[in-house]
């Protein structure tokens, strides 16, 4: 975390912003020591979710593997769809869908964030490459800055959270590669505070730290920005609610338990006994 703290007289208080974070992600948040005594926010402000965040320098990229982050678009919401086509879903317009397969995307309308281009996205084997599925805190980023401490499932989880996930250009995409916010974001920039707003978002999910220099330019874009709330769901263009709890803590502090089958933001993995109600105690 930063050595200074904000002057005397501003918005946030160590209190406030932790209650307002519990009531974000449960029990899952980076070590703040703070009486918790106030009443929880519905919402926290990007700004002063970073604050939170520890501030460390980059760990090696030694032993990085796409597989440590679980199979690649697995069904962890056990939906019967993989998470890019989930994802498809709830970005694309003027969906239609291959016969038989009710949830894989065949074509659709993407008007692309990152760009600010509208881009038509035909599946197939040289054209579904035009839309990809970006990780808006990238795989090795989050490897580098303490992702090696999580569990198989937990990796597994951020790589296939709605939270993280942005469909795009995909020449865009791969023009990003790993860059964190200091040396990448998005060219159009209107969409460049809710983008790292989402990047905070999912690094205090996961326990995650920022570089100095990614603090700063995150800081710096959110200045920007005066209020910019922390997500902790994305909207569908429908104006639904993608809902995805990483653990039970989470789904308790929301509210929202006990999750059934069926219902947003149920899925098996926090279902153990596999009885079709999760997050029960």
């Amino acid at each position: 975390m930063p050595d200074t703290m904000p002057a005397s007289g501003a918005r946030w208080t160590a209190a406030v912003v932790l209650s307002a974070l519990l009531a974000l992600f449960g029990s899952n948040l980076p070590a703040v020591a703070a009486d918790t005594g106030t009443e929880p926010s519905a919402t926290v402000q990007a700004a002063d979710l970073l604050v939170t965040l520890p501030v460390k320098g980059r760990a090696p990229k030694t032993g990085y593997e796409r597989s440590l982050f679980g199979a690649t678009w697995a069904d962890v919401d056990q939906n019967g769809c993989d998470t890019r086509n989930d994802i498809l879903n709830r970005d694309l317009t003027e969906i239609t869908y291959l016969t038989g397969v009710p949830c894989t995307v065949k074509t659709g309308v993407l008007a692309d964030p990152y760009t600010g281009t509208v881009i038509n996205f035909v599946r197939g084997t040289t054209t579904s490459s035009a839309v990809q599925i970006d990780h808006v805190v990238a795989l090795s980023d989050a490897w580098q800055k303490g992702a090696q401490q999580l569990t198989t499932e937990q990796r597994t989880a951020f790589a296939n959270d709605p939270l993280n996930l942005q469909a795009t250009d995909g020449p865009m995409n791969q023009q990003k590669g790993d860059g964190d916010a200091a040396t990448w974001r998005p060219p159009a920039k209107g969409f460049r505070c809710e983008y790292v707003a989402r990047q905070v978002s999912v690094k205090a999910r996961y326990s995650l730290w920022v570089t100095q220099a990614e603090h700063d330019a995150i800081a710096g874009i959110l200045a920007t920005c005066p209020g910019q709330q922390a997500p902790a769901t994305v909207a569908a263009a429908s104006s639904a609610t993608v809902v995805y709890y990483a653990n039970c803590s989470e789904a308790v502090a929301a509210g929202a338990a006990p999750l059934y089958a069926g219902s947003p933001g149920y899925r098996s993995g926090l279902d153990g006994d596999g009885d079709g109600a999760a997050c029960e105690g």
